[in-house]
């Protein structure tokens, strides 16, 4: 036996545990656990070899670094006009269709029409040591280096005033640790060439203010209205207050209280390094301040809600000065011609309805393949001084009985439901004392699941509902990406009819799961994006993350525009959703023809109590369109309902993205069986379809279901005739083909129903 065979590596026996709760051991092999000491003699050769590695990158990014930049440190005039700056938004096919803050020119003034209060503002906050560093502090960066591991990220860069300057003048915006390495190098190389003065006059005209200005000139034009030299202590201390997050303190996009708040610290910061005196702060803060109301307005295009919304998302990923100063270029998932086809519907319906107390609309558009928005549209009229910029695509409102779906799909889920499955549309009282009323407050008796959710009936659903529960139906609304409803409201019963508030962007994501056979993606806006060098711009992950795959930089990063589809429903129940609600003959007992494109469509109708609130959400397999109408104040409308209100618009929008494409069926999983269904005293034998292993027996009676004790009621309150519409097409059939034939698909035309005049 050789000698080493006998070493084991050690084994530990655990013995019971003693009275103090300590687990008491030993170890077998007389070996003790590896030390460091041991672990680095082991690998001793990989860590001289990245050491090695480490020390290569010190030595060359520096030389590197320089020979870069070395045309643009020639002198201030170079240093300041390097790089544009902007937002500009593409739509898919990569043509313009919005900018913010572009072109923008800096307006520069000489340290001398600065006043010497934002000079000295500045350095009290900013770098109190300025005029003594060598262009970088090492206690700074320490400083932040343990805040920032104990953050978990980078929250704080430890930057002198020299080295935003060489940020914002020669680097991008991203934090990582090859960017901050090359900051240090300009800035020692800036600190090297010119004067402190020189230094801070190119940082106060470089800085970024918030409302799109850069530069000290450019702020107190747009918070003030006045020229950079005309500010006084109070003004300055404002601006300065603001630099570190101009989006979140300006005066002019916030309340005026938080920029306030910044002013008051940067006038104890100055009295406390003896710039000022207390009555001269005091005095400060006492100042009444009349901000500019002249604020700085975006250039508008097309899409001005898209535009705004995917402005807004960027910001919050990367901040507003970065996509700025950046010159960030954004290849959208908008579809131009789509989207100016939705804004024209959304206009002409909303002004045709206006005599029935309809003042606005809203609309989506999404892919529901991928999530990818096509249009949104978030209100009538963007340039409608009342209301127009407030985006009624991403405000929560109920959604009525659009949201019964979502219900009836989680019940078929969970198997307590079938699409043939008899549920009672009767006077009734359910727990808590709730007595639901249909919409034309007509009881039908026995009802099919089929009938009850193509018609929209309110007291089978609400039947459903409590078959499901709150929390299931809840936890499906996450599943489908509903984030809106709180796990801490108690619903109840209601929650099947919409009094839950949902923005209308996420109904239509929902819907798109049930036509994308119950596979949920995350809406998108962005597909790529681009700095001003045109550099993929990617989002880093935790800087902690970062370190430790310093050697790795692939997984610094994730991508842009990602969207992890996630399985919220089988597909064997979406598909059942998808055929009652494509069944055109089915809701014809309700809705006429109201809904019927020239192609199948799964399609829904929401209305809210006292028609404050009218919706429809329908769908193909490629394309999901969702619709608004109403009152940002939510008063009640004239009687529009949701199949006049917004069907007309959704309509209209499904047959002209349409048209021309191939027609579509939504595809029958393998799961999916159709069985006879046996007669009974209010329905001839039809076929229907079912997840396997719900079906009925050889013409049995299906799955016994629970019932309810029905109200009496009185002569009044009985239907006058038994209805005897057929719950489906497919009754006569011997096979379930719930699909009729499509007509071709023509040019589509605006029709909308005529409003209701006073």
């Amino acid at each position: 036996m050789h000698p080493r065979s006998r070493l084991k590596r050690p084994v530990y026996v655990y013995k019971r545990r003693s009275l103090d709760g300590d687990l008491k051991g030993s170890r077998k092999g007389g070996h003790s656990k590896p030390s460091f000491k041991s672990f680095l003699k082991g690998h001793r050769k990989k860590l001289i070899y990245l050491l090695i590695i480490f020390v290569i990158f010190l030595a060359l990014v520096p030389p590197a670094t320089y020979l870069y930049f070395a045309k643009d440190l020639r002198d201030k005039d170079s240093i300041m006009n390097r790089g544009k700056t902007g937002l500009t938004l593409m739509d898919r096919s990569g043509k313009v269709f919005y900018t913010f803050y572009q072109p923008k020119s800096i307006s520069y003034v000489s340290l001398e029409d600065i006043p010497k209060t934002a000079q000295v503002a500045v350095v009290a906050t900013e770098d109190k040591n300025f005029y003594t560093n060598g262009g970088f502090s090492i206690r700074g960066i320490m400083r932040a280096f343990f805040v920032d591991i104990f953050a978990g990220k980078l929250v704080e860069g430890g930057s002198t005033i020299t080295q935003e300057l060489a940020k914002n003048a020669f680097l991008s915006q991203s934090k990582n640790i090859l960017r901050k390495y090359q900051e240090l190098v300009l800035a020692a190389e800036l600190n090297r060439r010119f004067s402190k003065q020189d230094i801070l006059e190119m940082y106060l005209n470089s800085v970024y203010f918030g409302e799109g200005a850069f530069g000290i000139e450019n702020a107190s034009q747009a918070y003030f209205g006045k020229p950079a030299k005309d500010l006084d202590l109070a003004q300055s201390a404002i601006l300065i207050g603001i630099l570190p997050a101009p989006s979140a303190y300006s005066p002019l996009s916030n309340p005026p209280d938080k920029a306030i708040i910044r002013q008051k610290i940067v006038l104890t910061e100055m009295v406390q390094d003896g710039y000022i005196t207390q009555d001269q702060a005091d005095a400060a803060e006492n100042e009444t301040l009349q901000y500019n109301p002249n604020k700085t307005q975006t250039t508008k295009f097309t899409a001005p809600h898209f535009a705004t919304y995917v402005r807004d998302q960027l910001i919050k990923q990367y901040g507003e000065e970065r996509v700025i100063r950046d010159g960030f270029e954004v290849t959208t998932t908008l579809d131009r011609n789509l989207q100016q086809f939705a804004q024209n519907s959304v206009k002409t319906q909303v002004t045709r309805l206006k005599y029935n107390h309809a003042s606005n609309g809203a609309a989506v558009a999404i892919d529901p393949k991928n999530g990818q928005i096509l249009a949104m549209v978030g209100s009538y009229d963007w340039d409608d001084p009342s209301y127009g910029q407030t985006n009624m695509a991403v405000a929560p409102r109920q959604p009525g009985s659009s949201f019964k779906p979502i219900i009836y799909g989680r019940a078929l889920e969970d198997k307590q439901i079938t699409a043939a499955t008899v549920l009672q549309d009767v006077a009734t009282t359910f727990d808590g004392g709730y007595k639901p009323l249909d919409y034309d407050k007509r009881f039908r008796g026995d009802v099919t699941v089929r009938r009850a959710l193509s018609n929209s009936l309110n007291i089978p659903a609400v039947e459903v509902m409590q078959k499901v529960g709150d929390p299931n139906g809840l936890d499906q609304a996450r599943k489908m990406g509903i984030t809106t409803l709180s796990n801490t409201t108690n619903y109840g019963l209601s929650l099947v009819l919409g009094t839950g508030e949902v923005p209308l962007l996420q109904m239509t994501d929902a819907y798109a799961t049930f036509a994308d056979e119950g596979t949920y993606h995350p809406t998108i806006s962005i597909l790529s994006i681009k700095d001003k060098d045109s550099q993929t711009v990617s989002a880093p992950t935790n800087w902690v993350t970062a370190v430790l795959s310093f050697f790795n930089p692939q997984t610094w990063f994730t991508s842009v525009g990602s969207n992890g589809a996630t399985e919220a429903m089988s597909k064997e129940a979406a598909f059942i959703i998808s055929s009652i609600l494509s069944d055109n003959n089915a809701r014809a007992e309700e809705f006429g023809s109201a809904m019927t494109i020239n192609r199948p469509a799964a399609v829904k109708t929401g209305t809210t109590e006292d028609f404050r609130d009218a919706l429809t959400i329908g769908y193909t397999p490629s394309l999901v369109v969702g619709v608004w109408v109403g009152n940002n104040d939510n008063t009640p409308m004239d009687d529009v309902a949701g199949s006049l209100g917004a069907a007309p618009i959704w309509r209209n929008i499904m047959e002209f993205q349409l048209m021309g494409t191939p027609i579509e069926h939504f595809d029958i999983p393998s799961f999916i069986v159709n069985e006879t269904v046996c007669p009974t005293e209010t329905y001839k034998s039809y076929t229907e379809y079912f997840i396997d292993g719900t079906q009925p027996d050889s013409c049995g009676q299906p799955t016994s279901y629970p019932t309810f004790t029905p109200e009496p009621t009185n002569d009044a309150g009985t239907p006058t005739s038994q209805p005897t519409l057929t719950p489906t097409a497919l009754q006569q059939l011997p096979t379930a083909t719930p699909f009729a034939t499509p007509t071709t698909p023509a040019v589509p035309t605006l029709v909308f129903p005529t409003a209701k005049i006073p």
